[in-house]
């Protein structure tokens, strides 16, 4: 009857820190960062929209994107994002990487398909088409591309756009971020910004 007793009075409190725990982890933590979240960073807790005029938005009605998603596009007069693993193309709801490593003849076979089309594209040299342009992110839906990756499509936009190559180049440069804290990943180009950028100068 005593161990019985003790196995109960374990059990109860065992469930006593669950249901603590539950309430604390998963419902007052998760209010709380939300709250604080909308306050401190409204635009990024609402998805880091994006409205036409290149402005801040929390109203998802007046936005063209989100600064940290990617987009497919195909224009000449727009850059383009790398390549997305995501369902049916930055798919936000399949959002993957292509689980593929670097002996799969697959992904060997459409790195090569994407730098041969990408070199085409672009008028240059297949060695000249920078990794990032011919594998997805592990999320599949990166919104950023390396400056270099950017730079071999300058020549394209401007001729698009009727901009001149300088005028895009600088629009390039004043859209590429530094390392995060000086050491944390790559320079970077938002495309969704830089394109939001080149229309404005464009008068598109």
């Amino acid at each position: 009857m005593k161990d019985i007793y003790t196995l109960f009075r374990h059990s109860m409190a065992g469930l006593r820190v669950l249901v603590a725990m539950t309430l604390l982890l998963g419902l007052a933590y998760p209010l709380a960062i939300t709250g604080i979240a909308q306050v401190a960073f409204p635009w990024r807790a609402d998805g880091s929209l994006i409205t036409a005029a290149g402005t801040h938005t929390t109203d998802a009605h007046d936005a063209v994107g989100s600064a940290i998603v990617g987009q497919v596009g195909d224009s000449d007069a727009l850059f383009r994002n790398r390549p997305s693993a995501a369902g049916n193309g930055y798919d936000m709801l399949g959002t993957a990487g292509s689980n593929l490593g670097p002996n799969s003849s697959d992904l060997v076979a459409s790195i090569e398909r994407r730098r041969a089309e990408i070199a085409a594209r672009e008028g240059v040299d297949p060695a000249d088409v920078p990794p990032d342009a011919v594998t997805a992110s592990a999320s599949g839906i990166d919104p950023d591309i390396s400056p270099a990756y950017a730079a071999i499509q300058v020549p394209r936009v401007a001729r698009a756009t009727g901009l001149a190559e300088a005028d895009v180049r600088r629009l390039v440069e004043e859209h590429t971020s530094e390392r995060t804290w000086g050491v944390l990943g790559e320079p970077r180009v938002n495309v969704l910004e830089l394109n939001i950028a080149v229309r404005e100068l464009a008068g598109s």
